[in-house]
């Protein structure tokens, strides 16, 4: 009588997310902690270790950091796969774990371009998830929010994120894989740190089964959203009809104004939210706007629209072209003003910016012939430079 051995269930997982990419050649970001040495090592078993690039990520936030990601990498190696060290400078804001995951995603972005590479697996669990929804939570999130961390966005690919913790570990004593201490796990700095070492234990010994509730009300959520940005998507781009919009529920009115600000790359919160959902129901007549970061709304009879700021005045000097207006090209990057300086692919950042499929063939760019540097791109605006020059917007 034959048996048939139980199936790991990371290694079913790894193989499930292969099979939604396609064969090609993956990236796996590694830390040397648990969740990610797990997913290296059974994406090397699924795919091979020819196919695997491991990434390890320094962000040069504690001591030794430097340490653990090398010896991630020494262990990459031994497996048969590609390894990647990758330092990061993290900038100085007010959430260290926004700048730190800003810095991650944007160098892990660029070794996916110079290396060719098909999906970024990330590490993600249900724990992580859990995390990720209680934190929104507590700090105020919208319906949107509570659906926590995407299974999929672009290239980045997270396979466990359905896997409870004891599947991670169990798999980690079944292979004798060696663990590495993330330093940024025990640094108090930052709020997920802090809400695993504080509030989590005490939620959980109220509910032992906290972070299955938290997974499956993201999921749930997730389809409610889904049927509810169906609705709102005839409005999710600006100019918007006032009145036709009115005549919508109020979940799907602010979800449309919260899309369409998201197409505009325009940060906002719940209050910014609100203040627009009332000019869409005010009166028309007049005209009447309400600021958001970065830009103002402003409606206009029935219409409610971007209103057309000029830009600042930059600091002058001598034009350093000459330039050239092309049409982009496969593997073009830019470094958007709304990233400060970091770049993306310009694939990417049209996608986000909801230019329709159709038209993105045709989008132009103007390139600076002496260092290739994309300074503006059609739909997205002049790109960041710390010192501007004065670059003429092709006619």
């Amino acid at each position: 009588m034959t048996s048939t051995a139980p199936v790991d269930p990371v290694l079913a997982a790894v193989n499930a997310a292969i099979g939604r990419v396609g064969r090609g050649r993956y990236g796996v970001a590694c830390s040397g902690g648990a969740d990610s040495i797990s997913l290296a090592h059974a994406t090397i078993a699924a795919a091979g270790a020819a196919d695997v690039v491991v990434i390890s990520i320094d962000h040069r936030l504690q001591p030794g950091s430097g340490t653990v990601a090398e010896g991630v990498a020494a262990w990459a190696i031994e497996q048969g796969a590609t390894a990647v060290v990758r330092g990061v400078d993290v900038e100085d804001r007010a959430s260290v774990e926004a700048a730190a995951r800003d810095a991650r995603y944007a160098a892990l972005e660029a070794i996916a371009d110079e290396l060719g590479l098909l999906a970024v697996f990330l590490g993600h669990t249900a724990r992580d998830q859990a995390e990720t929804v209680l934190m929104r939570i507590v700090r105020g999130t919208g319906p949107a929010g509570l659906v926590g961390i995407p299974a999929t966005r672009g290239r980045f690919v997270r396979p466990l994120l359905a896997l409870p913790r004891t599947s991670i570990d169990d798999y980690v004593t079944r292979h004798g894989l060696p663990i590495a201490a993330d330093p940024m796990n025990e640094d108090l700095r930052l709020a997920r740190v802090r809400m695993r070492a504080d509030l989590l234990p005490q939620l959980r010994r109220e509910n032992p089964q906290l972070d299955g509730a938290l997974v499956r009300l993201a999921a749930s959520t997730g389809e409610w959203l889904e049927v509810i940005d169906g609705l709102a998507a005839p409005f999710s781009r600006f100019p918007i009809d006032c009145p036709a919009l009115a005549q919508k529920p109020a979940a799907v009115r602010k979800r449309a104004l919260a899309r369409a600000l998201e197409a505009a790359d325009l940060d906002h919160d719940a209050v910014h939210l609100e203040q627009l959902e009332a000019l869409v129901l005010r009166p028309a007549h007049g005209e009447i706007s309400v600021d958001v970061p970065g830009g103002r709304v402003v409606r206009s009879y029935d219409r409610l629209a971007l209103a057309a700021t000029a830009p600042a005045a930059p600091t002058l000097r001598p034009p350093a072209g000459p330039y050239l207006v092309r049409v982009w090209e496969p593997g073009d990057r830019m470094k958007p003003a709304r990233l400060r300086g970091r770049s993306r692919k310009l694939s990417d950042l049209l996608a986000d910016a909801k230019v329709p499929r159709a038209e993105r063939a045709a989008v132009r760019v103007c390139v600076r012939t002496t260092d290739a540097e994309i300074v503006w791109a059609e739909h997205l605006g002049l790109a960041f430079d710390e010192s501007p020059e004065v670059v003429p917007k092709p006619a």
